[in-house]
């Protein structure tokens, strides 16, 4: 059974209470907070006002994916704004190992996210100091986007790496989860499934949770 991690980026933002207050009702696992910069990825989505904000009123953890350049400085501060979980990108992080190192000392659970173009061989050096990785699925920066299918091949790949290092982490997929690919993703390897568009523009958003939740075999 995956664990299910809707991305608020999707949510009503003038209703975001709302929302948060839904998916604390619902099956949902963690809470996904995209944080873009307009640098990183080529939006802007909301920084740590609404985060602190959204974690006034969050019953789950919330996974705060960093798409910004220099995540280092903001670190300290995404953690006090309710980081539990903080994910930032391979491609911005010239000392991965000391950002990595620095999210646990400040007691968050370290994540390393890879962009589509990146290899998952790229990360062989740090398994061993993750929580969890996050392969991205789409280009980041906007939501609704097409899932890319390269993707379960990525997973295969770093399902592999992690048997071979003898290490234990989450690999959670975003970008573009729906219906038709999650099953797929789950059987390729995938722990954790972001699931944006898909949940917020469905009738019944519980409903799509808990389908997501609790009718993937893993």
């Amino acid at each position: 059974m995956p664990l299910i991690a809707p991305s608020i980026l999707a949510a009503d933002f003038a209703n975001l209470q709302r929302d948060v207050e839904m998916l604390n009702r619902s099956a949902a696992d963690y809470i996904h907070v995209d944080i873009m910069d307009g640098r990183f990825v080529p939006n802007i989505s909301f920084g740590l006002p609404v985060c602190a904000a959204v974690k006034r009123h969050a019953e789950k953890p919330l996974d705060v994916h960093l798409m910004i350049v220099e995540p280092d400085k903001y670190l300290e501060d995404f953690r006090k704004a309710g980081a539990d979980i903080i994910t930032v990108h391979f491609e911005t992080c010239p000392n991965l190992h000391r950002t990595l190192q620095h999210i646990k000392e400040l007691g968050a659970l370290a994540s390393v996210a890879i962009n589509p173009h990146t290899p998952v061989v790229f990360l062989s050096e740090v398994l061993g100091d993750v929580f969890q990785v996050l392969i991205m699925s789409v280009n980041p920066g906007f939501g609704g986007q097409n899932f890319i299918e390269n993707t379960y091949r990525k997973v295969r790949e770093l399902v592999e790496l992690r048997a071979d290092a003898g290490v234990s982490f989450d690999i959670e997929v975003d970008g573009g989860v729906n219906g038709q690919n999650a099953q797929l993703l789950v059987d390729a390897g995938a722990d954790v499934l972001v699931a944006g568009s898909f949940v917020f523009n469905s009738a019944d958003p519980l409903a799509i949770i808990s389908g997501l939740k609790n009718n993937l075999s893993s």
